[in-house]
C-alpha cells in the first residue's frame, strides 16, 4: 500500500455489507481528506466484488477490503480494529461523508486526549426526520463520568485502538436484529472510569436513504439491541438497568401518545419502536448471556 509523506498516521474503518453506492459517496468524500489518513480498510460483510473494486477506484491506493465473515457491525468494526496498522482509528459508516478536515481533526483531539474515544456530530443530509442516530450538540463536553449509554455515535468516532481491545472491543452477540452494540460499549467504557468526550468539531453528514418502512424497523432493532444491553447487564448484577428500563418505557409512552396528540407518522419518532423491540431483545439478551452462569 502507497503512502505520500504528509498522510496522517491513522486508520479509517468503514464497516459496508454491500451498500455500494453510499460505500462510493464515502469514499469520495475521504478521498479529498486533506492531509490524507494513512490507512482506509473497508470491512465487507457482503463479500461483493464490486466492492472490491469501488475501493481500488479511490481513495488514491491507500484503500483496501478487509473480508469479515461475521454478520453485524460489532463484528466489522472489531475486524477493522484488528486489522487496523496505526493505534489512532477513526471510524465511520458507508452511509456518511466526511468533510476535508474530519482526519486532521480527529489526529489532532487523539493526541489532544491521549487514550480517550472522542466522538462528535452526525449531522442530517436530506429530510432530518429520516436521518436517524444524528447530534448537533454545539458544546464541548467531557463525558467521563457518566454512567450510561447514548453518547457513543458509532458512525463518528475517534478510537485508541488498543485499549478498545483491550477491552474486548464491541460485543459481537449483537447480531443484525440488535442495533445498540455502540450504547453498550459506550457504557462499559464508562463504566471502567475510561476518558469520553464529544467534540462538535468532529463532524459527519449522515445521509436520507431509508423509506418509512425501513426506518420502522431500524427502530425497532434499535429498542431490540437496547433491550439486549440491559438484559446483558442486569444478567451480571448491575441493577442501573432497571432505571434504564424505566426511562424507556417512560419514553415509549409518550412516543405512543405524541402519535395521538400530534398525529406524528411512526417513522418520523424513534420511541415508537421500543414496545415492538425492548421486550424481545430484553428476552434474547437474558437467554444468551444466561449462558455465562
Amino acid at each position: 500500500m502507497s503512502r505520500s509523506p504528509e498522510a496522517v498516521p491513522v486508520t479509517v474503518v468503514i464497516p459496508t455489507i454491500g451498500r455500494l453506492e453510499p460505500l462510493r459517496r464515502c469514499l469520495e468524500s475521504l478521498a479529498l481528506s486533506d492531509p490524507p489518513p494513512a490507512e482506509i480498510l473497508v470491512v465487507d460483510q457482503s463479500h461483493d466484488p464490486a466492492i472490491e473494486a469501488a475501493v481500488v477506484e479511490f481513495a488514491g491506493g491507500r484503500a483496501r477490503v478487509v473480508s469479515s465473515d461475521g454478520v453485524g457491525v460489532a463484528r466489522a468494526r472489531n475486524d477493522g480494529l484488528r486489522a487496523a496498522t496505526h493505534d489512532v482509528v477513526l471510524v465511520t459508516d458507508d452511509d456518511c461523508t466526511v468533510p476535508p478536515g474530519w482526519v486532521s481533526t480527529g489526529e489532532r483531539l487523539a493526541a489532544a486526549y491521549p487514550g480517550a474515544i472522542v466522538t462528535g456530530k452526525v449531522l442530517p443530509v436530506g429530510d432530518p426526520r429520516a436521518v436517524p442516530s444524528t447530534k448537533d450538540d454545539p458544546s464541548p463536553r467531557d463525558l467521563s463520568g457518566e454512567r450510561r449509554g447514548g453518547w457513543l455515535f458509532g458512525n463518528n468516532m475517534v478510537l485508541p485502538r488498543t485499549a478498545v481491545l483491550e477491552l474486548g472491543g464491541f460485543d459481537e452477540r449483537f447480531g443484525p436484529e440488535e442495533a445498540a452494540e455502540d450504547n453498550e460499549f459506550c457504557y462499559r467504557w464508562l463504566k471502567t472510569h475510561h476518558v469520553l468526550r464529544y467534540e462538535p468539531a468532529l463532524a459527519v453528514d449522515h445521509h436520507d436513504w431509508r423509506s418509512p418502512d425501513d426506518l420502522e424497523r431500524l427502530y425497532v432493532r434499535y429498542a431490540r439491541g437496547e433491550g439486549f444491553f440491559y438484559a446483558k447487564h442486569l444478567r451480571r448484577g448491575d441493577l442501573r438497568m432497571l432505571r434504564f428500563v424505566a426511562r424507556d418505557l417512560v419514553w415509549a409512552a409518550r412516543g405512543v401518545a405524541s402519535g395521538v396528540v400530534k398525529r406524528r407518522q411512526s417513522w418520523t419518532d424513534s420511541r415508537r419502536g421500543i414496545l415492538r423491540g425492548m421486550p424481545r431483545g430484553f428476552v434474547a439478551g437474558w437467554r444468551a448471556y444466561g449462558k455465562e452462569r
